[in-house]
């Protein structure tokens, strides 16, 4: 997928979680070791369980992490300790879309993260009004990634869609990137399937001025 980004290793909950360090892509020089008490005692059965369950999200949950925190290292913590959160939680796991539930995890975590520091998510853009803008990606794209395929551009896209307020942005990676639907959307973000669709037409619509503000400066300033 376009937001894919390599996933790092966690410590040692998650080495152990995992089962297959060798697997993962190391980004520091050495691990950053996780408490001895975050690791909860289980059965090998449920540890399988929920690997096979689970991670096959990690990808997805470290993608959508970054792109709201865009910070790699936060990124990091908020999907070990979802991923954590949700180990804790699989007894009560009763099927369903394991990925929008481990990315509502992720979102959670995320807001918390805010919270804790006295900081509130970024505001609605104000480059929109209040009604629906219809907008298309570039290049009549249905999305960024069926774009990317013809562009390989995959670092700028993710610089254009980070620049976007906090509640557009999530919509945003959730449907584009990760091809949620919009009940799903609905149900990480906890609001309205209406205010879903909005979201998402305006981060389109900003994605595109954005885009084409970056076409026109790199065509030295041509409408």
């Amino acid at each position: 997928m376009l937001a894919s980004l390599p996933v790092p290793i966690f410590g040692a909950f998650w080495s152990w979680l995992a089962g297959r360090p060798s697997a993962l892509v190391l980004h520091h020089a050495a691990p950053r070791a996780a408490p001895r008490a975050a690791r909860p005692a289980v059965s090998p059965a449920e540890a399988a369980r929920f690997r096979t369950v689970m991670l096959p999200h990690l990808d997805a949950a470290y993608s959508f992490a970054r792109f709201l925190c865009r910070d790699p290292v936060l990124a990091e913590d908020l999907v070990q300790d979802a991923f954590l959160r949700a180990f804790r939680g699989f007894a009560t796991y009763r099927g369903g879309d394991a990925r929008a539930w481990i990315l509502a995890i992720v979102r959670n975590g995320f807001r918390a993260w805010l919270g804790e520091r006295g900081r509130e998510p970024s505001a609605l853009g104000q480059a929109l009004d209040d009604e629906t803008t219809e907008a298309g990606w570039p290049i009549q794209a249905d999305t960024p990634e069926t774009w990317l395929l013809r562009n390989n551009d995959a670092e700028h896209i993710r610089g254009l869609v980070a620049a976007l307020p906090e509640s557009f942005r999530e919509v945003l990676v959730l449907r584009e990137f990760e091809g949620l639907s919009y009940k799903d959307i609905a149900e990480i973000t906890a609001t309205p399937i209406g205010t879903v669709m909005s979201r998402l037409s305006r981060a389109r619509a900003l994605f595109a001025a954005a885009w084409h503000g970056h076409r026109r400066a790199e065509e030295g300033g041509a409408p």
